[in-house]
């Protein structure tokens, strides 16, 4: 489990982003994150750091973007998580997350959340042909049976990308909050 919630102290969530289109507007839930009384910080696949901007990321959370493992003695450049929201999630994420594969440092954390029971959220961004593959599927319903929230977006079509203005960052809110907030 993650520490007792501190009284006074705003919990933290980390907002995992991957690789996708939208994840560009990955600002739109850090921001309601914020109103929400949230402190944020962001990892990224290495491949996510791609499609978002580092800097604007990094001012809005005043925190460093995470990508890579740190060397050990190296300060932990974030708070430990009170909850992860990983949005938008890849069809390349979801699988290795749900198959247990740690090879990069979103993934690490996705995997040893479970673990320590942080409350976990995942927003799909993947394209109808993706969709569906039988081990997407099964990847989602492995993940819904460790208690991971799954959002509601319903897939773009293939090669077309699109769906930004259906994509529901807040979900993720709405999703871990109750969870958060139950918790002693």
């Amino acid at each position: 489990m993650t520490e007792p919630q501190v009284p006074g102290k705003k919990p933290f969530l980390y907002v995992v982003v991957c690789a996708a289109g939208v994840a560009g507007d990955v600002g739109k839930l850090i921001t309601a994150a914020q109103e929400a009384n949230w402190d944020v910080g962001v990892v990224a696949t290495p491949q996510g750091l791609g499609f978002i901007d580092t800097e604007a990321v990094e001012a809005q959370t005043g925190y460093p973007i995470r990508s890579a493992w740190r060397s050990p003695g190296d300060p932990r450049p974030l708070p430990p998580a009170d909850a992860i929201a990983v949005a938008p999630a890849t069809f390349n994420t979801v699988n290795k997350w749900a198959a247990g594969i740690s090879d990069t440092l979103a993934l690490g954390i996705l995997c040893e959340a479970y673990g320590m029971g942080i409350p976990t959220a995942v927003l799909p961004y993947v394209n109808s042909a993706q969709a569906a593959h039988p081990a997407y599927r099964q990847s989602l319903e492995r993940l819904r049976e460790m208690g991971v929230l799954i959002g509601s977006y319903e897939p773009h079509r293939p090669k077309a990308g699109g769906g930004a203005d259906r994509y529901r960052w807040e979900e993720a809110l709405d999703l871990l909050t109750p969870k958060v907030s139950a918790r002693p």
